[in-house]
């Protein structure tokens, strides 16, 4: 999933401008925690509701169409109006990348070679106007975001892929009749049964379902991408008004949410509010003088304030600093030319100069420098891995010298680099970078764009890669779920290529690591799955596609009066549904 790490630059704001020191009055909750206690512990544990909880981010959501949406923040925020089939468990800790039922009734049957799974979901869930939620609505909100010509851009298509006789089926919106007729990869045979047929055995599905695409729809409520202004809610809130974009999304309450189905949402607060478009430094202030309770990126707080909130010991306390599973990198672009020359890739790996890489991530606070592509946490990780090292990991020129002669590029070439505009650990890396292959002749420019567009319509789209010369691209990465397949796949697998909203932005089609990837989901027992994903990223690293440049750690504040923050692992962030507020 993609891992949307915000971020941007600008002057400290006043107090009063912020809200006030304690931002309008209240209890300022645990202050005894314990610096990173976050990371595996409940910090400030309470069951107290009401109050306003007050998010805001540096750009927008890529849609809060739980149907439309493949940022972290998104899926994980998402669950305050989108319930799914399947959810991860409320606990910090590896615990925290367990599964449970969510819609569903119990944990999904599966068929002897696991191309047939049926779930049951629960009777009397209802939307916030009080109609059912039924089999079917979850079957159709499958289909509007993985199939069909007009299907959501955003967000994986691992139903499309995965789902059997749908080949030819041209999506609902294709038949304002019979939306579903043709599509034969799910049954319903009644209200609340569900039976996924697969066009291969798949083990590891029930991660699919954890998905916000599997998030019910009424057929008669969708209105394709501008469904996005206001979402049919199926969870504890609801929006307040519609959703507009840039500026805001609101949630209040939504009577219709049964909590006795719910095994996770607290739904503590009484209001939710998102500002969008608000500079990283004043949020980053802000939450630090109380006018705002979380960063909904969920990245933490910027370059100017991760110092000086680890070192202020009034306020290190208040600090959680966690590695993620996320993955923090540049994509190397194998088509494009010179780089579509395995030789001329290996030499930006030879050159580039891993510990500036991490300074700009923030140093050993931003993150630990990544030599291979699978975070440590995962099945088959191999820290061994390491094909390019270097003393000091300050990269090896003389090395990268000898491959540029391989592929013909003796004094070095030029290409484009692409990161996120408003997000100055982005920037600062792809700065970074273009002065490590400066150091043997290879010319980097650096081009910018904003973070709600990057991973669709720029970096995501083959066609512009080409246009702009982008041989180089920062990215962040955190698993769809927690295997080799739930991390790697979207963004190494050659199948996975698409015209729009692309994470195999390299573009690799590796015909072994793509058989890999078709092998892999046969395989019953998770160890040999394990090996074959060490395998996989060993590949990738060899054939240059990926420059690791580290496992981020997350600088995340929390105010004293935000209650049950703690680190969930499944979304690399707080566990958004758990938060609530002292404040009135």
């Amino acid at each position: 999933m993609t891992a949307f790490s915000a971020l941007g630059v600008a002057t400290a704001l006043l107090l009063a401008a912020c809200g006030g020191a304690d931002g309008g009055g209240g209890d300022r909750g645990d202050v005894d925690a314990e610096f990173n206690e976050g990371e595996s512990s409940v910090v400030n544990p309470s069951d107290r509701t009401g109050g306003t909880l007050r998010y805001a981010i540096s750009s927008d959501f890529d849609s809060p169409d739980p149907g439309n949406t493949y940022y972290a923040f998104s899926w994980n925020f998402s669950r305050y109006y989108a319930r799914t089939l399947l959810t991860y468990t409320g606990e910090p800790g590896e615990e925290g990348t367990e599964l449970q039922p969510d819609l569903a009734e119990a944990m999904p049957e599966a068929n002897e070679d696991f191309t047939e799974w049926t779930v049951r979901i629960k009777r009397g869930l209802r939307y916030e106007d009080g109609s059912e939620i039924t089999a079917r609505d979850i079957e159709y909100a499958v289909a509007r975001s993985n199939f069909g010509a007009q299907a959501l851009p955003n967000g994986p298509k691992y139903f499309q892929n995965l789902l059997a006789d749908s080949e030819d089926y041209e999506g609902p919106y294709a038949n304002e009749d019979d939306p579903l007729a043709g599509f034969g990869g799910i049954e319903t045979p009644d209200d609340h049964t569900l039976v996924f047929h697969l066009n291969r055995s798949f083990a590891e599905f029930p991660y699919v379902l954890i998905q916000p695409q599997t998030a019910p729809v009424p057929p008669e409520a969708d209105r394709g991408e501008r469904y996005q202004s206001h979402v049919v809610s199926s969870g504890p809130y609801k929006f307040d008004g519609d959703y507009r974009p840039g500026v805001s999304l609101n949630l209040v309450r939504n009577d219709q949410w049964d909590p006795s189905t719910d095994p996770t949402r607290e739904a503590l607060p009484d209001r939710i509010e998102v500002e969008l478009g608000v500079d990283q430094n004043e949020i980053d202030q802000r939450l630090v003088n109380g006018g705002l309770d979380v960063d909904l990126a969920g990245t933490g707080v910027g370059p100017a304030m991760k110092g000086t909130l680890i070192t202020d010991e009034n306020e290190r306390n208040s600090v959680d600093n966690p590695q993620s599973s996320t993955l923090r990198y540049v994509n190397i672009n194998t088509v494009l030319e010179p780089l579509d020359d395995l030789a001329c890739r290996q030499a930006i790996m030879y050159a580039a100069d891993r510990d500036a890489l991490q300074r700009a991530w923030g140093g050993d606070i931003g993150g630990d420098i990544a030599t291979q592509i699978m975070p440590g946490a995962l099945p088959g990780a191999d820290p061994s891995i390491n094909p390019y090292s270097s003393e000091g990991h300050e990269g090896d020129l003389d090395m990268a010298r000898q491959k540029l002669e391989e592929c013909g590029e003796p004094d070095g070439f030029s290409t484009s680099i692409g990161a996120r505009s408003d997000r100055p650990a982005d920037v600062s890396t792809a700065e970074a970078l273009q002065q490590s292959l400066k150091r043997v002749g290879i010319d980097v420019r650096i081009k910018q764009y904003p973070s709600d567009t990057y991973t669709n319509t720029q970096a995501g789209s083959p066609s512009f890669v080409h246009e702009n010369d982008l041989g180089l691209t920062v990215y962040g990465w955190a698993p769809d779920w927690p295997s080799g397949y739930g991390f790697m796949s979207k963004i190494l697998d050659g199948d996975a290529i698409r015209e729009a909203g692309n994470a195999n932005i390299s573009e690799l089609d590796d015909e072994r690591i793509n058989a890999w990837f078709d092998e892999v989901v046969t395989v019953e027992d998770p160890d040999e799955r394990a090996s074959i994903y060490t395998q996989i990223d060993q590949r990738a690293m060899e054939q240059a596609a990926i420059l690791p440049v580290v496992f981020e750690r997350t600088v995340l504040y929390r105010p004293p009066n935000l209650t049950n923050a703690y680190y969930h692992v499944g979304y690399s962030m707080y566990d958004y549904m758990a938060l609530g507020t002292t404040r009135d």
